[in-house]
Formats: C-alpha cells, sequence, structure tokens
C-alpha cells in the first residue's frame, strides 16, 4: 500500500474521522510496523496535534520516534519563536 494513502489513514484516524474505504486499522498497524518513514510522520502529527492543542486526539507518539526530531519539530512550532 502507498505510503501516500497510509498517511491519509493515519491523519483520518488522529482526528477521529473513519479510515477511507479499503484501509482497515490491521493494515495502518501493519504497514506502521514495517514502514519507518510513516511511523515518523505519525510521531510529528501527533505532536503538531499536541502543539496545536487539539483535544480530539490523545497526546502520544510512537515508542520508536526519534526524540531528538520530534523536539526540533516541537521547538520550531512553540508560541513566540521567532521564525529565522
Amino acid at each position: 500500500m502507498l505510503c501516500s494513502r497510509i498517511r491519509t489513514a493515519l491523519s483520518a484516524r488522529l482526528d477521529g474521522e473513519a479510515l477511507p474505504a479499503g484501509v482497515t486499522a490491521r493494515r495502518l498497524d501493519d504497514h506502521l510496523a514495517g514502514c519507518r518513514d510513516c511511523r515518523r510522520w505519525d510521531a510529528r502529527a501527533r505532536a503538531l496535534t499536541v502543539v496545536l492543542g487539539d483535544a480530539t486526539a490523545p497526546p502520544q507518539v510512537a515508542a520508536d520516534a526519534d526524540p531528538a526530531a520530534v523536539e526540533a519539530l516541537l521547538d520550531r512550532l512553540r508560541p513566540g519563536r521567532r521564525a529565522g
């Protein structure tokens, strides 16, 4: 399955929406288990959701997410930080 389709499904799941046709939670989780890029994308999307204060998703980050990358993303998105 294409990563772009998986990322659309991850976004839907994060927003509490129905998964796209043909994508099951099992297929989504199986893809994440084998695709490091999609796990990173999921971790960043979850971190962004937390930063933006979206209460529809619990503040979770994938267990194997790169902590430095997640922290760097959060640093760039913190309120009051000037664009450089």
